[in-house]
């Protein structure tokens, strides 16, 4: 038998993968991965991790090793090649799964209240610069409220704001985080826009909040399990008392004086 007829070692094949195969054997085993797929599989394989680690690396995975250590031990000892990419690779693969559970268990997932208020200030933003369509239906068309109630479900009314001076333009179908939502917009002489974004809240109640985003600002609370969020110009004493106004007309049944349930004390509301 030949060198060329003897079987090929699994050794032989990660040298071959290594580029450290004698000279002699490399066409034996270019022969024996010719007609043994399964072996020419795992070489390609090994291959594969090979180009990874090089090119996740660069130019360090080329460096000559420093000549402290001994090769020939080093290469009586070495476990093969494959495992050695394979825990390099698992070593990353569970360094950045732990990095982003870290990451996620830090970072509190938001409340309902937050996602209705991120949702009604986008719609604020997007509207309020509407020229032509700033709303859907104007406030004269008799189904405005029928159509968005029903939507919404639930009983539906539209504050008067005249002591504001905000007269309601109307009001459009929105998605909302649990379903429809309804937004209606109003308007001073000036060209101040206000809205109130109406939408289903996974909540029975919440205390008002204050949310200031920039030049705009949010008022938002739950009531019967419907999140209220009112949108303006960021001026906190200003917005306060509309929210109010909206509270006291919305509430079912409506009763003039009444106050935001459970009136939050923390920081920034």
């Amino acid at each position: 038998m030949t060198d060329r007829d003897s079987p090929v070692t699994t050794d032989e094949l990660h040298a071959y993968v290594d580029g450290m195969l004698p000279a002699d054997r490399t066409g034996a085993v270019e022969a024996w991965l010719a007609i043994h797929p399964e072996d020419a599989a795992r070489v390609a394989e090994w291959r594969a991790l090979s180009d990874a680690l090089h090119q996740r690396y660069g130019s360090i995975a080329d460096e000559p090793v420093p000549a402290r250590f001994d090769l020939a031990k080093l290469a009586r000892s070495r476990p093969p090649w494959r495992a050695i990419a394979a825990a390099a690779l698992l070593a990353a693969v569970i360094g950045g799964a732990a990095g982003w559970i870290g990451r996620a268990a830090s970072t509190p997932a938001p409340s309902s209240g937050e996602i209705i208020t991120a949702d009604a200030l986008s719609a604020h933003k997007l509207y309020i610069a509407e020229v032509r369509h700033p709303i859907e239906v104007k406030a004269a068309e008799k189904h405005l409220i029928p159509w968005l109630s029903k939507r919404v479900g639930t009983t539906l009314r539209i504050p008067d704001l005249n002591e504001y001076s905000l007269q309601l333009l109307g009001g459009r179908l929105l998605p909302g985080p649990i379903g429809p939502a309804a937004l209606f917009m109003y308007e001073s002489p000036s060209g101040e826009r206000f809205t109130i974004y109406c939408s289903r809240s996974k909540k029975m109640r919440m205390a008002l909040r204050y949310q200031s985003g920039g030049e705009i600002a949010a008022m938002h609370w739950v009531e019967s399990e419907i999140g209220y969020v009112v949108s303006g110009p960021d001026d906190r004493g200003r917005l306060a008392k509309i929210a109010q106004t909206a509270y006291e007309q919305m509430e079912n049944p409506p009763a003039r004086g009444a106050q935001f349930p459970l009136i939050s004390r923390r920081k920034g509301s």
